[in-house]
Formats: C-alpha cells, structure tokens, sequence
C-alpha cells in the first residue's frame, strides 16, 4: 500500500503543513472571521502588521508635535481647550497601536527605538511646518480627514486587535476633522486677513495630505498582500479618489480653492481627476530629507530622554509590588 508522504523529507512535510495552515488562514480571513493573536499566521501576514500598525503608531506620537507647538499661542481660551485635548486624543492613539503591535511579538521598546534610531518610518504629513494658526485648522481638515478616509476601513482589519483599536481611534478622529474644519470656517468667514491665511494654508496642506495615502497603486509594494490579507480593504489611489471627491465640495463650502488648475469633474466616470501629485518630494520625505525631519525627531529624543526618570520610577514600582505579593503568598 502507498502511503503519500511517508518517506518525505522533514522540510517537504513541514512545507505540507505550511501550506495546509495558510490554506485555512485564507478561509478564515475570506470568511471574515477575525485573526486573533494566538492564532496562527503567516510570517509574512505578521510582518506587515508590524510594521503597518508600529508606523501608524509612530506617526500618532511624532503627530502631536506640529500643532502642540501651538498650544501656549492659541488665540482663545476655547481654541486652547481643544487643541490640548487633541494632542493627548494622539497620544492616546499612539498607545493603543503600540498595545496592539505587541499582540505580535514585537515590544514597545524595540519600536520605539527604532523610531528614535532614525530607522523606522512615519507618515511624511507631519514634517513639514505650522507657520501660521490656519494651519492648526488646515491639519485637522484635511490631515486628520485624510486619516479617517484611510482608517475606516481598518475597522473592518482582518487582524482583530488592530481592528479593535481603531474603533475608538475613527471616533475620536472624527471630533479632530470637525474642529479643524470649523476653525477654517471662521478664519474664511472672518476679516479678508484670515480668509487669505486659511488659503495660504490650504495651500500648504493640499498636496502632502493627498501623499498621505502613500504611493501609486503601481508603485506600492504591499497593497496587493494587504489587500488580499483584508488588512487594507481600499487602495492608496482607491483611498485617495474617495477623498480628493470628498473634500472638493468642503472648499467649495468654505469659498476656498483647491490649488490644483488641473482639477476637474469627469462625468463619465463620475469623480474629480486632479494634477500629478510630486512623488519625488515625497520620496525625499520618507528619505528624513523634509523641512522637519531633523526637528521631529529631535523633539521626540529629547521627551524621550527627559521621560526617563518615569519609566525607571514604573518599573521600580512594579518590582516592589511584585516582590510584596511574593511575601504576602508566602
């Protein structure tokens, strides 16, 4: 009688079971059953998580610095109000991505030293300047709304604790378009002075929001597994049609322009098209070659450096407990 697979070789058989694991991974991911993290994955599905939700995590943290600079200087009580409980809404963020980044294996601290190594990317938006009040506004707008138009759909990741978090991160988001968008409201409805401030921001923002979603479809080299994975369920040029589309008629609304002259509505196909986006700016942004690169990260080794006294007070808080409850089980 022949038995298949008797007298394979052991890296063939485990090759077998690999093949049958990843089968009925992709059955439960087609099913949309959530992956949770004891589960088993493939590397390569574990890999891209990692570094998809450790650079979302990042880009919360390095995110808080270009409006927190703002916060002693804005221009009412209220607007202070907001402004703080946004930047600690993004830092809250931070925390919950890397929670669950480390559902996968990876720690805190190994992320976070990449980061302050220079090694790890984060969104390219937050390296470039906030000159002015308007682009306080111009950020929760157009960056924090180009967010929620790429983070809706996380809430549907295959991979449950990332899933989850994003959740209450979509929502909080939300509140952080609404005041952008109605503090550029009352800076273009105010005197011509502010009106033009809100332009030149909008100016400022427009191109590296669009960025935002990262490159071509063409040119990305994990759409295709995050795609087929349910970690992403629309791509980049997918992501951002949907907002380009959107945001149009918030200008319109607002009586600012778009500083695009090609854009235009395609009534056959029913959506904007818009100019050529610079994608060798944004390659020279990732690349830490930005107008802020150098400040951003700066800034974080500097908090990072200056929180050390906390972290070593934490743990050593947490010894001694430890070592109470030892005593007292004793």
């Amino acid at each position: 009688m022949y038995t298949q697979g008797l007298d394979q070789p052991a890296e063939l058989s485990t090759s077998l079971d690999e093949a049958s694991l990843e089968r009925r991974f992709l059955e439960r991911v087609d099913a949309e059953e959530k992956i949770e993290p004891k589960d088993w994955m493939p590397v390569r599905y574990r890999n891209t998580l990692i570094r998809q939700i450790s650079q979302h995590a990042h880009s919360e943290i390095v995110g808080m610095l270009p409006e927190g600079n703002w916060i002693t200087r804005a221009p009412t009580l209220k607007r202070k109000t907001i402004l703080i409980a946004k930047v600690q809404d993004e830092g809250g963020h931070g925390a919950y991505l890397y929670s669950a980044a480390e559902t996968l294996g990876v720690s805190r601290e190994q992320m976070i030293d990449q980061l302050l190594a220079g090694k790890a990317k984060y969104s390219s938006i937050f390296n470039y300047p906030t000159p002015t009040w308007a682009d306080v506004g111009a950020i929760g707008w157009l960056v924090d709304g180009a967010a929620i138009m790429n983070q809706l759909p996380l809430c549907r990741c295959s991979y449950g604790p990332y899933a989850r978090a994003m959740v209450r991160v979509c929502r909080e988001e939300s509140f952080h378009q609404r005041q952008g968008y109605d503090l550029m409201l009352q800076l273009a409805r105010g005197t011509p002075e502010q009106k033009q401030m809100a332009q030149d921001a909008l100016n400022r923002w427009w191109w590296p929001a669009l960025m935002m979603f990262g490159p071509p479809d063409a040119d990305s080299m994990h759409s295709s597994d995050s795609k087929r994975w349910k970690i992403k369920r629309l791509s980049n040029d997918e992501l951002r049609q949907k907002f380009v589309d959107f945001t149009v008629h918030q200008a319109n609304f607002l009586g600012l322009t778009l500083p695009d002259p090609q854009l235009k509505w395609n009534e056959a196909q029913q959506r904007h098209e818009y100019g050529p986006i610079n994608w060798a700016e944004f390659e020279q942004v990732l690349k830490g070659n930005g107008p802020c690169n150098a400040e951003r990260l700066a800034a974080r080794r500097k908090a990072h450096a200056d929180g050390a006294w906390v972290r070593e007070a934490a743990v050593a808080y947490a010894a001694k407990q430890s070592k109470k409850r030892a005593s007292l089980a004793a």
